[in-house]
């Protein structure tokens, strides 16, 4: 009796140490699914808006669709103060200025789009959307750059439909947290305050690099080492949702 009671408590404990395995297997199994690209989603393509608020990175972007000046002013400040952001250019912009689209690579910037002619896509026809991105395509393969996965909407402007037009181009949708309207120009100061104060972990701060711009190099000079200094590394898009839990938006 002595016997069977002994072996039923050993089968009790090693039950007990193959359920903790199992359930240890399991934890590792849901933590490997939830680094996958945030923009797996079995309902329907969604816009990416915002990174991990647990981690320390903010997504530092610049759109860029005319003009040559401020964009070599810009590179410069992200150079002094060693940050890597993500440029999204038109498909007509980067045709025009090929050496420019190479000076923003070899500086190890990440290149997103913004289709071709910079249009809004809520006033294209569908099939208007989906030939705007395949002539943008166009220009970034001849140009080299066939590996662009991110596309923001000209304008910002997207719905459902422009969304399922970008997923099946085989693109993300990146929208912004973070919006100082610097094209305005409505102050250096401003747009200073505007990002400085508001942004936090996984933010996306959307800037310009055009040459309607005239504040934002002289307010990344204060921008760059503020947010440096409250402890945030400045980072691409593909490294923000590289292993995080981003967030993304549902569009009406």
């Amino acid at each position: 009796m002595t016997f069977y009671t002994w072996k039923a408590e050993r089968l009790k404990r090693y039950g007990l140490v193959i359920i903790l395995a199992l359930f240890c297997a399991l934890l590792l199994w849901v933590g490997q699914w939830s680094q996958l690209p945030v923009f797996s989603n079995d309902e329907e393509p969604r816009a990416l808006t915002q990174g991990d608020e647990k981690q320390d990175l903010v997504a530092l972007t610049f759109n860029i669709s005319w003009g040559s000046d401020k964009v070599n002013e810009i590179l410069k400040m992200l150079e002094a103060h060693k940050v890597q952001a993500t440029f999204f250019v038109s498909g007509e912009w980067a045709d025009r200025h090929p050496d420019l689209l190479s000076k923003i690579q070899k500086a190890e910037h990440e290149i997103g789009m913004m289709g071709f002619g910079y249009e809004s896509y809520l006033e294209m026809k569908p099939e208007e959307i989906n030939a705007d991105i395949r002539q943008a395509k166009k220009v970034f393969d001849k140009l080299g750059y066939e590996n662009v996965r991110w596309i923001r909407p000209p304008h910002g402007h997207m719905d459902k439909d422009v969304l399922k037009r970008i997923d099946q181009e085989g693109l993300q949708a990146v929208q912004w947290s973070i919006n100082p309207r610097d094209w305005e120009n409505p102050g250096t100061n401003r747009i200073i305050d505007q990002v400085v104060n508001k942004t936090s972990k996984g933010d996306i701060v959307l800037l310009h690099a055009s040459d309607s711009v005239k504040q934002t190099p002289k307010a990344l000079e204060v921008i760059l080492p503020a947010l440096k200094q409250k402890g945030l590394k400045l980072v691409s898009i593909s490294e923000l949702v590289s292993g995080s839990e981003s967030k993304t938006s549902q569009v009406n």
